[in-house]
């Protein structure tokens, strides 16, 4: 084989198994409207797992085909140019370039087990510009605001042909929803005349929930207009209506799984998202439409363009009590952190590498209700040693060798989780004001019990292992000693048999790998007598053992609940 054949062929392999990735993609998607309507939950979150493992499935398929094809020069860089250029005339005018660039470029680091970036043979920068308000026509479907609200509603809900609602309650409720959408219009101040509606064509799906996605438009402001569907016993009804970023935001949050919904073109619908959350970074919303790998390109590249000049100011270990487990470093200016794998853990944490990143993998595949961040794993990042203040990288270099090591005045991190910054919980309730905190309290337990109904046991639940996000949420981020709730065993603590017995510091009865033991739980939360009080009072359930055991029989019953992802007051009425 002639080397310009050898480069045309690699070139198509590429690009065809690129084609594969994205057939297989959207075939998954599109089970989600008839999930949705034929109410089969179960089924729906299985194809969360099954879609996301098709990107390594396709780079495994590649990588074999390209030994196949190039055999000992497999790692011929010289070659791989020329493939780069061969692939780029395929992708061209493609609709979906940037996805094309990011699977070439797990490819080649695949291959060449890159450290930072290789210019010479990935693709280092964004491909195409970005139309923020003028969507592609195909993706959209336009209304002029109608007096009528009501006749405006029913012909916007009329549109989704694959949905079909309870004609009764739509009824019933529409004067409710039309209310709700005037008070949105009338509360951003804005003429009803000079308005029109782009609705999304296509719905999306998560869960239990379907959400219809749009924008009212007047001249340069933008109101989101998100319709928010359950499908009860009955047929399909309006539980929510959503109008302002901050909810929308929590919708599309970076601590929830990925939506199903058709994409036509990526980088538009990308687009139309972000006018609706202005400030989000475009790393998440990817991710939150599935193109986790590129959601990931994204965030690596604002990264290093973050990193690219020296400053005055460095990275700088998170505050926060100290990790048994990881190392956690801000990102300085940026909103993220670095975490990285210990080489040893203090005791009483018996676990290894290898069993903490298969407790992220597990994360990243499970249904991740809203109280999960999602964590990047990244491998063989590189940053200039400017970044890193002496002391900082003297605990790197000690805690994690097997990680990070110098080259020259480059620092090389062999294998990191990057994920976004939250408030350490323990911080917030000592600094936040007390409207705050006690809310954040409530949450806290909300959080254990969102975990628990998505068949997630936090292990350690500790107030440092939980964080608060901008909107004031409570997530997890601590991940080693997560486990199924279907795998703990819920104990009461057996009856001291001797006073001494009951003064001992020890427990005077046996405890096997996941015994749990929920009365103890007061003791281990380290929350202020105040705190712990209204947190008894909202959640004293948490402490007995039936919750937990009628939660996992919940469980394993079949029966999955729908945790909404958002608040309260956006619900049109109370129950469904």
């Amino acid at each position: 084989m002639t080397r310009h054949t050898s480069v045309q062929s690699c070139a198509s392999c590429i690009h065809d198994h690129f084609r594969d990735y994205l057939n297989g993609f959207f075939q998954v998607t599109q089970r989600a409207p008839k999930r949705f309507m034929q109410r089969r939950w179960r089924r729906m979150r299985a194809d969360i797992g099954e879609r996301q493992s098709l990107y390594q499935t396709a780079l495994d398929n590649t990588k074999n085909d390209l030994q196949l094809l190039l055999n000992k020069k497999l790692k011929d860089a010289t070659l791989w140019i020329g493939i780069r250029a061969v692939f780029s005339c395929h992708i061209e005018n493609t609709i979906d370039r940037e996805l094309a660039e990011t699977f070439f470029n797990s490819v080649t680091r695949r291959i060449f087990e890159t450290v930072g970036v290789n210019k010479k043979i990935e693709f280092v920068t964004d491909c195409q510009s970005r139309t923020a308000n003028f969507p592609n026509t195909s993706m959209i479907r336009n209304y002029h605001l109608a007096t009528n609200l009501e006749t405006f509603i029913r012909r916007i809900l009329s549109n989704y042909g694959e949905i079909k609602f309870n004609c009764n309650k739509l009824e019933r409720d529409l004067p409710r929803i039309a209310t709700r959408i005037k008070n949105g219009i009338e509360a951003a101040d804005i003429d009803f005349s000079s308005m029109h509606v782009e609705m999304l064509c296509h719905a999306f799906y998560r869960g239990q929930g379907a959400f219809l996605i749009g924008r009212i438009i007047s001249g340069h402001r933008i109101i989101p207009l998100v319709f928010a569907l359950l499908h009860p016993q009955g047929g399909v009804v309006v539980d929510a209506v959503v109008q302002d970023t901050d909810g929308v935001r929590i919708i599309f949050s970076y601590t929830r799984s990925a939506f199903n919904v058709e994409v036509d073109e990526p980088r538009e619908l990308v687009a139309f998202l972000s006018s609706l959350m202005p400030g989000k970074p475009e790393a998440e919303i990817y991710s939150s439409v599935g193109f986790f790998k590129h959601g990931k390109t994204v965030l690596y590249r604002n990264v290093i363009k973050h990193t690219a000049t020296c400053t005055d100011v460095q990275f700088q270990i998170s505050p926060g009590k100290r990790g048994m487990v990881m190392i956690v470093f801000d990102i300085s200016g940026n909103d993220m952190v670095v975490k990285l794998i210990r080489d040893r853990f203090d005791n009483p944490k018996k676990t290894t590498r290898n069993k903490i990143m298969q407790q992220y993998d597990f994360v990243f595949n499970h249904y991740r209700v809203g109280r999960l961040i999602e964590a990047h794993s990244f491998e063989k990042l590189s940053f200039d040693r400017c970044w890193f203040s002496d002391k900082l990288l003297t605990t790197l270099t000690t805690e994690a060798e097997q990680t990070v090591y110098l080259a020259g005045d480059i620092v090389i991190i062999g294998h990191a989780y990057l994920e976004r910054r939250v408030t350490p919980l323990d911080i917030y309730l000592k600094e936040e004001t007390a409207e705050k905190t006690q809310s954040a309290v409530i949450d806290f337990g909300r959080a254990i019990k969102d975990l628990a109904f998505a068949n997630i046991f936090p292990g350690d639940m500790l107030l440092k292992n939980f964080g608060v996000t901008r909107h004031g949420r409570v997530v997890f981020y601590d991940y080693d000693e997560i486990v199924p709730l279907t795998d703990c065993r819920f104990r009461s603590i057996p009856q001291a048999r001797t006073y001494m017995e009951e003064l001992s510091d020890e427990p005077w009865y046996a405890v096997e790998e996941n015994d749990v033991f929920p009365e103890e739980f007061s003791r281990f939360l380290g929350l202020s007598p105040i705190h712990k009080d209204l947190f008894l009072k909202e959640h004293a359930d948490l402490l007995e053992r039936t919750f937990w055991i009628h939660v996992q029989e919940e469980i394993r019953s079949g029966h999955i609940r729908h945790i909404r992802p958002y608040h309260p007051k956006y619900r049109l009425t109370k129950t469904v």
